[in-house]
């Protein structure tokens, strides 16, 4: 493990484990999948592996200051911890968070702050992420997007965020299982 990864999942679990143990373990189950798609990553599996176990800090209850998760968190890992710039754009922006920033009236926040990474390390983390439960198990996107209407509400800002994202959910999602499967069809 390198020393981003070890930092990362140690920061991760400072702000995570105690307040937030379910969303914790969610963190750890991102973190996983990441390592299960190293092979398309390349030299950025680690990169991708750090920013996954912290996508979700901006939850912590001691970084929550706009109610955006992903804002609070690259803010947290900006301004706070110096942390590296290209874990900080992916946390800004992962999985469609530009939608749900718009919804928000934030989008032009985020976007003037935090420049995204490209597309292929956000089709990644965003695979990840929508391929994890809150619990941490595997899942697929069609059921982790329906869980998260559910836990929300069909009605409410995440609800119809989610919904409204969803298609391009699917299709990065899509997009990264096309990248593994060429990878593992490719010979040694």
């Amino acid at each position: 493990m390198s020393e981003l990864t070890k930092w990362a999942y140690s920061l991760a679990e400072s702000l995570l484990a105690e307040p937030l143990p379910r969303r914790w373990k969610h963190c750890l189950g991102v973190a996983e999948r990441a390592r299960s798609i190293a092979l398309i990553l390349g030299e950025d599996a680690e990169l991708l592996e750090a920013t996954a176990v912290l996508h979700d800090i901006g939850y912590a209850p001691d970084l929550a200051t706009t109610g955006f998760h992903p804002l609070d968190g690259a803010r947290y890992l900006r301004d706070v911890v110096n942390a590296d710039e290209r874990v900080v754009h992916l946390v800004a922006h992962h999985s469609c968070a530009w939608m749900e920033a718009e919804a928000r009236g934030l989008r032009a926040e985020l976007e003037g702050e935090f420049p995204r990474e490209s597309a292929h390390l956000n089709e990644a983390l965003c695979y990840c992420d929508m391929n994890t439960t809150p619990d941490g198990t595997p899942t697929n996107p069609v059921d982790r997007v329906n869980e998260i209407a559910g836990r929300y509400g069909p009605d409410s800002l995440i609800g119809t965020f989610i919904r409204r994202a969803e298609p391009e959910i699917l299709a990065s999602t899509s997009r990264v299982l096309e990248r593994v499967a060429a990878a593992k069809r490719q010979p040694m």
